[in-house]
């Protein structure tokens, strides 16, 4: 006769015959096949989603704040800080290495980044070293410097916008 489970209600033979062999944990030792692999053998290629998984948190690295939804941040400077992401309201000044404002992220103010990543608003000057990205939620207004840009169709730049993060010789002059 089947059991019942406290927790999920009524459970029948036929769902107690197919949940009686256990399956192997993929990511947990095992390739995707179930085969058990030796971790410490893998190399970023071979790793599969091991190797993908761990990638990102290999990249952002060092100090990470992240200002989550329905949070405001106002009248602040943000230093120290190798990556920011924004899911509520940020009115600061900042210089960092990664900046990933979300969907329903707003940033307002000054920044300076390595690499930014725009799903949702940013208004205000903002220099990027390396590579913007503004993905097809993504707006972007005020004063805009940038290394390389990539905008999905969709995304929104407007305002004063030049290529170079350096200033140029004429305006200095």
């Amino acid at each position: 006769m089947a059991t019942q489970s406290p927790f999920f209600g009524k459970r029948d033979r036929d769902t107690d015959s197919l949940n009686s062999r256990p399956a192997p944990l993929v990511g947990a030792g095992t390739n995707l096949s179930g085969t058990p692999v030796n971790p410490s053998s893998l190399t970023a290629q071979q790793g599969g989603l091991n190797a993908a998984a761990a990638a990102p948190v290999a990249k952002e690295g060092g100090s990470k704040l992240t200002v989550g939804p329905n949070i405001k941040l106002k009248g602040v400077e943000i230093t120290d800080c190798d990556t920011l992401v924004v899911e509520g309201l940020v009115e600061a000044t900042m210089d960092s290495r990664l900046m990933q404002i979300a969907e329903q992220g707003e940033f307002k103010g000054s920044a300076e980044i390595d690499i930014a990543e725009i799903r949702g608003v940013f208004d205000g000057s903002l220099t990027v070293r390396e590579k913007l990205v503004i993905h097809s939620t993504g707006k972007v207004t005020g004063k805009i410097r940038y290394g390389k840009i990539v905008i999905e169709e969709g995304g929104q730049l407007s305002g004063e916008i030049s290529f170079g993060t350096k200033p140029s010789l004429q305006a200095a002059a």
